[in-house]
């Protein structure tokens, strides 16, 4: 029970936290950006649910895991896309921005494709799921802290700029309880399906961000803005996924066996991005 009220509770800061970095301009940097913009939330929103649904086909991922990695393809980019994209000396204010708009899209699309996902793989043994609740949940859990960030950090700059970097660190401490709780949780299944698990995250991961960019040269867009693209079409907020696989799945033990595919993947996106990262750098 302490698990379904702390969970939630980190999720909703570490949005927060993201709501801080924010700025009216992010979303104005849309218009100017049209192009790259669509480009992003098309390969975030649409194209990454079905290359997920198509991995876990290829995998023959085990059904409860095969939710798990759908969650996960409906969550928005995170700070880490955002970091990660500066990184690579890609686009930040384009990257901000899909982060932003697909926080906000996903009220809408997760509950869809999540409710779809359960139905489909699970069959008969599907747990009971409310789209609308669950739609109303992640507007509460993830929407509404980003929208008082954004609203702190343009009525109370100050304020803003001496918390934020405080908050970022909590929120990387937070992440990092989440992701081992996700593993330790469901550890004996980990190990069971690691070998499987972990070679359907990497490619993921992989196809997403070779995706990202090649769609991104398809239209003519520069490098600096497909590198941008690339990363945040490759990196998901696992945070989410941990946090939505539990609210689904509830279980007194820890954490849901629908949080492990994102749990996993939170570690593996680092270990799969930061050479792509160098290769970007390596063609400035």
């Amino acid at each position: 029970m302490i698990i379904d009220i702390i969970l939630p509770l980190s999720l909703i800061f570490i949005m927060f936290s993201l709501g801080l970095g924010l700025k009216v301009q992010d979303f104005k940097n849309i218009m100017n950006n049209p192009k790259a913009f669509i480009v992003g939330i098309v390969n975030q929103m649409i194209i990454l649910p079905i290359v997920a649904f198509l991995i876990i086909i290829m995998f023959s991922l085990p059904n409860n895991l095969a939710v798990g990695i759908m969650i996960l393809s409906c969550c928005p980019g995170g700070v880490t896309s955002n970091i990660l994209t500066k990184l690579a000396k890609g686009d930040t204010a384009l990257s901000i921005s899909c982060t932003a708009v697909a926080s906000l899209l996903t009220v809408i699309t997760l509950p869809l494709i999540v409710g779809f996902s359960v139905t489909y793989f699970m069959g008969n043994n599907a747990p009971s799921i409310n789209i609308i609740f669950l739609g109303l949940t992640m507007f509460v859990i993830s929407t509404m802290p980003v929208l008082l960030g954004l609203y702190i950090n343009t009525k109370f700059v100050n304020i803003s700029n001496s918390f934020a970097p405080i908050s970022n660190k909590i929120s990387s401490f937070l992440f990092v309880i989440i992701v081992i709780g996700a593993l330790a949780s469901e550890w004996t299944l980990f190990i069971e399906n690691v070998h499987i698990l972990g070679p359907a995250t990497i490619s993921l991961i992989c196809i997403m961000m070779i995706v990202g960019y090649n769609s991104s040269k398809l239209f003519g867009i520069v490098d600096r803005q497909a590198s941008t693209i690339s990363i945040e079409s490759g990196i998901q907020n696992g945070t989410v996924g941990i946090a939505i696989g539990n609210i689904i799945l509830s279980t007194p033990e820890g954490l849901s066996v629908y949080s492990l595919p994102s749990g996993v993947y939170s570690i593996l996106m680092y270990l799969v991005c930061l050479p792509v990262i160098f290769l970007f750098l390596k063609q400035k």
